[in-house]
């Protein structure tokens, strides 16, 4: 039985709430854990166009992990963590969280963005990537009111979505959905003084926040944010 040490009650609050929203979305949801160093890295695929979270946590151990479960399930055991006192324990075992057992993954789970080998690409002021994800969902929003009933379908709104959301970050291949992925989850909130970064490893691109990363293949290339070189 593999059991994961987390270093601390705030780790296994930001875990808990990443899988509450993947769950949220899909019951199903699958996610994959992968640790090497000391840092446990939890991904998953909310439904935002193909793109992928990242959520990090800290462990007391060096753990050689590699296995894909049930979100529900996963959260469920921090949540037991959660209620009965993370890090009661002097040696640090009341943080340990039972992994679940291996499930058969979707295919985006044999997919994953490289351990290594990121190159920093752009910085993004924090304020400017906010009111860029506002001003998008405002557009989606009062598009999608002013459509007669018969033409309100899925196609026609998964349609509006693949256009508003497919738009490029300032000068970036960077799709403007990586950004609406990273607002629903919690990534983009406040409360850090620091840039958002913009990183790249071969077809892959990387929207790293204080609070965890939305990673997307690099599609083809026009939304205002202000970009800094790094």
């Amino acid at each position: 039985m593999t059991r994961l040490l987390l270093a601390g009650a705030g780790e296994a609050a930001g875990l808990a709430a990443f899988l509450g929203r993947l769950v949220r979305w899909d019951k199903a949801a699958v996610v994959r854990l992968r640790s090497a160093e000391g840092v446990l890295a939890v991904f998953g695929q909310p439904p935002f166009g193909g793109v992928l979270a990242i959520r990090t946590a800290s462990l007391r151990d060096v753990l050689d992990l590699d296995a894909t479960v049930s979100a529900g399930q996963l959260l469920e055991g921090i949540e037991e963590r959660i209620e009965a006192g993370a890090g009661e324990a002097p040696d640090g075992s009341g943080d340990a969280v039972v992994v679940p057992p291996s499930v058969t993954g979707p295919a985006w789970a044999g997919l994953l963005p490289p351990r290594g080998g990121w190159q920093r690409v752009a910085e993004f002021a924090p304020e400017d990537v906010r009111a860029a994800a506002e001003r998008l969902v405002g557009e989606f929003r009062s598009r999608t009111e002013v459509l007669v009933p018969e033409r309100r379908t899925r196609a026609e709104l998964d349609a509006l979505a693949e256009e508003v959301w497919s738009r490029p970050v300032g000068d970036t291949a960077l799709p403007m959905r990586a950004v609406h992925a990273a607002q629903a989850l919690g990534f983009l909130r406040g409360g850090r003084d620091e840039p958002f970064t913009l990183l790249t490893a071969g077809a892959w691109l990387r929207l790293r926040t204080p609070y965890g990363s939305i990673a997307v293949r690099r599609t083809a290339l026009g939304s205002g944010l202000t970009v800094t070189p790094a």
